[in-house]
């Protein structure tokens, strides 16, 4: 997995910026639509936009509007699929290997209603499967959305923020150290980030 998100790390920081935004939205998407979230948590992808923000390669706003966006919209993807086909996609060999986990989010869902929608997209595995729980559980959708809107909005600023205020840390040393030691640190942040991110995606799955 390290090695995984390292590269992909090294891959958003290179790519011109328009393409840093269809990555960012759709790996984010793809989190909360169709379970991408168990291998690649579009979290790192959210604080990694924030990082080349602040580095001046995008523009902060554009990357909060799209991860927001793409959170929201993969959300409710998830949901209908949920809805339409949620035993099916519940037998899938990727969740069944993961029942308990599962299970514990289905009781939450049951217990917390509309408030699990936002406080799930805190954790890896719930902000994968929770979207199409809710559909499955047969939840309203004018229930599921608010609390899914407010959830991707708190989630997205938060992520997008960190990333930036991260990288904020190259420019306060490549002013005070110069280039060099600004890059040095630049680094750490990227592999800093990339290490948060797995470590929170592997707490989640084994919460």
């Amino acid at each position: 997995m390290s090695g995984l998100v390292g590269d992909l790390v090294k891959e958003v920081l290179s790519a011109p910026a328009w393409l840093v935004y269809v990555i960012v939205a759709l790996v984010v998407f793809a989190e909360d639509a169709l379970f991408v979230g168990f291998v690649i948590p579009g979290e790192t992808l959210a604080v990694i936009g924030g990082v080349t923000a602040s580095l001046g390669h995008t523009s902060v706003w554009w990357v909060l509007v799209v991860v927001v966006v793409a959170a929201v919209v993969g959300d409710s993807v998830g949901y209908e699929i949920g809805r339409m086909f949620g035993p099916r996609v519940m037998g899938l060999g990727v969740l069944r290997r993961r029942q308990r986990k599962l299970d514990a989010a289905q009781e939450f869902l049951r217990r917390r209603g509309g408030s699990a929608v936002f406080l799930g997209r805190w954790t890896a595995f719930f902000r994968a499967v929770m979207p199409a729980l809710a559909g499955l559980s047969g939840m309203r959708y004018r229930v599921f959305l608010p609390w899914n809107a407010v959830g991707g909005i708190a989630w997205g600023a938060t992520a997008v923020t960190a990333g930036y205020l991260a990288g904020q840390s190259y420019h306060r040393v490549e002013k005070w150290l110069g280039r060099g030691a600004a890059g040095v640190v630049a680094l750490v942040v990227v592999v800093a980030i990339a290490v948060w991110a797995v470590r929170r995606h592997r707490a989640g799955s084994a919460a």
